[in-house]
């Protein structure tokens, strides 16, 4: 990370993901730059990002259906970093994604939080069926798309085990929804089938329709499978599943009011529509339906009733949305115990100011009991972020008293030596540190600002970077499995 000039700085950003079918490793390089003049309060933006190394896109490594080939995932990315010339080092921001139906593998979650420890200093690890449909909807050009457009974009990102489902108005999130639709959920080996997953077994069986492993392939049924996907897929768009559909329904039911409007493919099978890639350069080839599954998309005359966009990506948009858009800056008026940081995985705890001033600020030690019972029921010592919102003008005294009830309400937690995590959606994080570090000063604090998350989101807070902000990466965190299948 350097200065290029006397107002901007670079750093090299990592994406990494590992998905059903396939493992892609993306290294960009992000361009900072103070945008407010030299008078007033720093405005640090990122003004710039360019990728800069495209890995191949490799066939995800199993030991078995259900265990993840850890020490051959490390390796791929060790090689990776090294075409690129970077070192883990030299990351300073980035995500690990773990997607579709490999998260639910039984080593999912060493595996990623271990590479995500070994591929860079801030790489932060990340999964969940949503948060995996908002970053491909952001690597595709849904999102930019729906910005520019104004229309009710949906991305529907369809990879080897689920289709995940991202809707965006003018740039904003309307919402989300995943089915269990993708190329690898029937697979086979010289037209033998190979592997059926639960859920396709499932509606077969509903169906009263005998396709099991080791039968030659039946083309007939094959078909008629992906077209009934492609059905769901225009049903899910029209928030009307039926009892059927919920066969492949992974999680919640469409969550979004708007009326879609334009809709894009991106994934795996995505990339089995559009061919973008060169398929010479790229090792991965797979006997599986996502051919089938992308000729019945094509067909689907319900689908054709919304005007299709073409992805700037197709089978990369996550990796690409994972490396390039999961990164947010924080203000440049904060105020940090740099010796603490990095930190990952804090879960955020909301305190909306939407009340009189007073009334919330006497509130704050019940919410950091309720956030303790959350989020640290067996009082482990589990860190967790103070988000407030939705903050007033305030003059210094009752700043002072804001600083004085953080102080008193945080002494319920278990381990008084961690940081006091602050997050604030208005330019007072320094004022409101100092103050609490000049009421306490043996009280380490972060307190940062002009970041906005939610309660339940997961924060990552990497080191300060030589403008006096830091890189800061807002996620849900949720590993699945076959009873919990919800999001967030």
């Amino acid at each position: 990370m350097k200065f290029t000039s006397p107002h901007k700085e670079e750093m090299i950003s990592a994406g990494i993901d590992i998905g059903t079918s396939t493992t892609k490793v993306v290294i960009s390089k992000f361009t900072l730059m103070n945008m407010a003049g030299g008078a007033h309060v720093p405005r640090i933006e990122i003004i710039d990002k360019q990728v800069v190394y495209r890995s191949p896109i490799y066939r995800t490594p199993l030991l078995s259906p259900t265990s993840i080939d850890i020490g051959k995932i490390e390796a791929l990315v060790k090689d990776e970093y090294k075409k690129a010339r970077v070192e883990p080092k030299d990351i300073k921001t980035g995500a690990v994604i773990i997607t579709g139906e490999t998260a639910t593998k039984t080593n999912a979650e060493v595996m990623i939080h271990q590479l995500s420890d070994h591929a860079g200093e801030f790489l932060v690890a990340t999964a969940g069926p949503d948060l995996e449909g908002i970053i491909a909807a952001k690597g595709s050009g849904a999102y930019e798309y729906s910005k520019s457009s104004g229309k009710v974009t949906a991305n529907i990102d369809i990879g080897g085990g689920t289709a995940n489902i991202a809707v965006y108005k003018s740039g904003r999130l309307c919402g989300t929804c995943t089915l269990h639709i993708g190329g690898r959920l029937i697979e086979f080996h010289d037209s033998i089938i190979k592997s059926i997953s639960p859920p396709v077994k499932n509606l077969l069986n509903h169906w009263g329709t005998i396709i099991n492993e080791g039968q030659s392939i039946s083309v007939n049924e094959i078909k008629r499978m992906t077209d009934f996907m492609a059905g769901v897929i225009g049903r899910m768009l029209q928030k009307s599943l039926t009892k059927e559909d919920q066969f492949l329904l992974l999680g919640h039911e469409p969550n979004w009011q708007e009326d879609v409007e334009a809709i894009m493919f991106s994934g795996g099978v995505g990339e089995c529509i559009y061919r973008y890639e060169d398929e010479s350069a790229n090792p991965a080839q797979y006997d599986d339906i996502g051919m089938v599954l992308a000729a019945s998309l094509k067909e689907n005359k319900v689908l054709h009733k919304w005007s299709w966009v073409k992805p700037e990506e197709t089978v990369r948009a996550t990796v690409l949305g994972a490396g390039l858009q999961t990164t947010e800056i924080s203000g440049a008026t904060i105020e940090v115990d740099s010796s603490q940081l990095p930190l990952k995985n804090l879960p955020v705890f909301q305190i909306r100011f939407d009340k009189d001033f007073n009334e919330v600020v006497d509130s704050i030690s019940k919410k950091v009991t309720e956030a303790i019972e959350l989020y640290d029921p067996q009082k482990e010592g589990q860190n967790f972020a103070l988000y407030f919102s939705n903050l007033p003008y305030l003059r210094f005294r009752e700043i002072d008293a804001w600083a004085e009830c953080i102080l008193q309400g945080l002494k319920q937690k278990p381990n008084r030596s961690q940081p006091v995590v602050l997050v604030l959606d208005r330019d007072y994080a320094k004022v409101l540190g100092q103050t609490i570090n000049r009421k306490d000063s043996s009280q380490s604090v972060i307190c940062i600002d002009q970041i906005t998350v939610e309660n339940g989101d997961y924060l990552d807070i990497g080191r300060v970077l030589e403008s006096d902000v830091v890189p800061v990466i807002i996620k849900t965190l949720t590993f699945q499995n076959e009873e919990r299948r919800t999001f967030r």
